[in-house]
């Protein structure tokens, strides 16, 4: 019997009671990317993206123009002042091209394909006005799709992922070594520009497959054998790592590094995201909160969902939404336990030998650690079920509800129930109000 933690059909805290499922694609649905507050583009293994009203579910265009699986996907909005803000997507497939494509229109604006290999992934530099593509070499693009720069050949497997860091920094994940590069930006738009490997950081015992950024001082790392490493992104060393997420015994005082015992595939770090406080890891079938100044795991759900988590992103109230190969999505909630008095452990026999005052000082000790350290949970609020295959990731755009997309070729937006039965009501009195058969009256 499965020990993943259920929730009744009376789940009043989990507000998407509704549903909207979305067809287009013919193939797995792998990437949603929002382009504003109300569309988002989605893309997958047959080579389309469509373009989506987040609202209505309305589908806005349809983008032909790879021949194979997309790879990567990002937004790439223009920052003229002197112009309305444009909003474009980037595409990358697995036919070696890279697309580059107007959200209002749905046209393709420019095509490059002078790529050796796969582009992996694809990572937008606002700050310098560039992108780059990451396959078995680091590319720096202009708006303009010039070639900047470029590194020499770095390995056949390719750039898995791709973070930016301060000061025209950028730490890609090549196998299990974190290369830094620095670009160097030059005066002139389309010369002089360069890309430097300032360090090679090796830590990792195996393939590094999830990266993010915390904030300017902070980016994290995690591997396929369950490894989570804390860097400095001003000077690239290592500040912390987990090895432990499944030891029992979730201790400040715990060894740092503990070697699991499971297989790799329970124990791979599939996905990561933070605020400043936290890091919030998809680890096996289960999530982790990592507590970034403590350096320790102060949450988790072991077994999450039956299947590894593919996805998990928090929520401005404290929640987190997790997804996974068992084709669920679940909404968590992360809560403070209620502390519970230490009770004194009776000192009488150890008193007969001497030991009292020790025990004593180690059970204040205790007491003290146990104070000052607030202990949290995950609670189980909601489970949506409607995905028949692995739900690969989601967005969440805030009372508009939650987009989801799954092997089974579908979307599928999730909607808060009775957010949608006052806007049906509402939309009803003004059409009545209209035709002059209701008299609303403020």
């Amino acid at each position: 019997k499965s020990s993943v933690q259920t929730i009744g059909e009376e789940q009043i805290q989990n507000p998407y009671t509704e549903l909207l499922v979305l067809k287009g694609h013919q193939d797995i649905v792998r990437f949603l990317v929002q382009i504003d507050d109300f569309r988002f583009a989605s893309a997958g293994d047959d080579g389309i993206i469509f373009l989506w009203n987040a609202q209505t579910g309305e589908k806005l265009f349809e983008l032909h123009g790879h021949t194979h699986k997309i790879t990567a996907i990002a937004p790439f909005s223009s920052s003229e002042a002197s112009e309305e803000k444009k909003h474009l997507i980037l595409s990358a497939s697995a036919d070696r091209t890279v697309i580059v494509w107007d959200c209002s229109t749905g046209r393709q604006v420019q095509k490059v394909s002078c790529f050796h290999s796969t582009v992996k992934c694809l990572t937008v530099l606002q700050s310098l006005d560039v992108w780059l593509s990451g396959g078995s070499d680091l590319c720096v693009w202009n708006r303009k799709l010039d070639l900047l720069c470029k590194t020499s050949h770095l390995t056949d497997a390719g750039i898995s992922g791709l973070a930016e860091l301060p000061k025209n920094c950028v730490a890609a994940a090549v196998g299990k070594e974190l290369v830094i590069f620095r670009l160097i930006a030059s005066n002139n738009e389309s010369e002089d520009w360069n890309v430097l490997e300032v360090k090679r950081l090796v830590d990792h015992q195996d393939n590094i497959l999830s990266l993010v950024s915390v904030n300017d001082s902070t980016f994290v790392t995690g591997s396929y054998v369950g490894e989570l490493i804390v860097w400095d992104a001003l000077d690239w060393t290592k500040q912390a790592s987990e090895c432990n997420f499944w030891d029992s015994s979730v201790h400040p005082d715990a060894q740092p590094e503990i070697k699991l015992t499971q297989s790799p595939n329970e124990t791979s770090v599939q996905h990561l995201t933070s605020d400043e406080e936290c890091v919030f890891a998809a680890v096996g079938k289960g999530i982790y909160v990592y507590n970034l100044q403590m350096k320790r795991v102060i949450a988790c759900q072991r077994t999450a969902h039956d299947s590894s988590v593919l996805h998990i992103e928090q929520l401005p109230n404290r929640q987190l939404i997790s997804c996974s190969e068992d084709g669920s999505v679940r909404i968590w909630e992360l809560r403070e336990k209620q502390q519970l008095p230490a009770e004194p452990v009776s000192t009488g026999f150890f008193n007969m030998w001497g030991f009292g005052r020790a025990n004593k000082q180690a059970n204040q000790a205790a007491k003290k650690m146990q104070e000052n350290t607030p202990m949290y949970f995950l609670e189980l609020l909601g489970d949506l079920i409607g995905h028949s295959s692995a739900v690969q990731m989601f967005l969440y755009f805030g009372e508009l509800g939650l987009a989801t997309c799954s092997a089974d070729h579908l979307i599928i937006l999730w909607k808060d129930g009775e957010r949608e039965s006052r806007l049906r009501s509402l939309t009803l009195f003004q059409k009545l109000a209209q035709n002059g058969d209701f008299q609303l009256k403020f």
